[in-house]
């Protein structure tokens, strides 16, 4: 796996009679990443290891976890400033307009431990270019790409005397990892060789399609290509009328 990994610790939590905290406090660190290879989907397999202070062993945890792009911890060459406008605005305004991107929230179930496990947390990639975590990060190809990753849910644990207790995942517990962009290259081409995806309206693909079969036109791909040749052509041909 690809290293990059920060640690949050715990804080301090009620303490039993020993001075032992009473319910479990649990520490999460990213220990790297790497694609899930033959995935029906894009998919990113974060390392996950999990630690546990105080309480009972625990029985099991119903955890969720949002992941976020922090994308103002980096800086960008040109070329990313300009394919990033769209997202952000101009850079002059980047200090102001520049905000952390959704990714994604997912919940698995963390099987039983004592003291420390290590757990997959898969990350689905989307080819939904409409989204702001895609067009992000088919800006940034290189370097590496700030994420947070912030925690909730229960956790199952065994109190005194044996008794299944629950407790909650602290906020605390949250933490950051710097993932190489070239990652999500990788997974989008594993799945999609040389190819990218448009979301399009009912409308939109109903125009779209008449217009192929209208112009006997063999795929897709010739389709667009046309259309964008038609498009260029008519914007050369306006350019030379207004100069005349």
């Amino acid at each position: 796996m690809t290293a990059g990994q920060h640690h949050a610790g715990p804080a301090p939590a009620p303490s039993g009679p020993g001075g032992e905290p009473s319910v479990p406090e649990l520490s999460f660190t990213v220990t790297g990443v790497e694609p899930v290879r033959f995935a029906a989907v894009p998919t990113l397999n974060f390392g996950l290891d999990i630690s546990r202070y105080g309480g009972g062993p625990i029985r099991s945890i119903t955890l969720t976890t949002e992941v976020r792009v922090a994308a103002a911890r980096r800086r960008y060459d040109t070329v990313q400033k300009e394919m990033l406008a769209e997202l952000f605005g101009q850079p002059q305004q980047w200090g102001t307009t520049m905000r952390a991107l959704p990714w994604t929230r997912t919940t698995i179930v963390v099987p039983p431990f004592t003291d420390s496990t290590v757990v997959d947390l898969p990350v689905a990639c989307s080819h939904d270019v409409e989204l702001a975590v895609t067009k992000y990060f088919h800006a940034v190809r290189d370097g590496d790409v700030p994420l947070d990753f912030l925690f909730s849910g229960t956790i199952f644990h065994t109190g005194e005397g044996g008794q299944l207790r629950t407790a909650q995942i602290s906020w605390s517990s949250d933490t950051t990892f710097s993932m190489p962009g070239r990652l999500w290259q990788e997974v989008m081409e594993q799945c999609s060789p040389g190819h990218s995806w448009l979301r399009l309206s009912g409308d939109t693909f109903e125009r779209l399609y008449a217009y192929k079969t209208g112009h006997a036109l063999a795929s897709w791909n010739e389709t667009v290509d046309v259309l964008l040749a038609q498009a260029e052509s008519d914007t050369g041909a306006a350019g030379r009328i207004e100069t005349e």
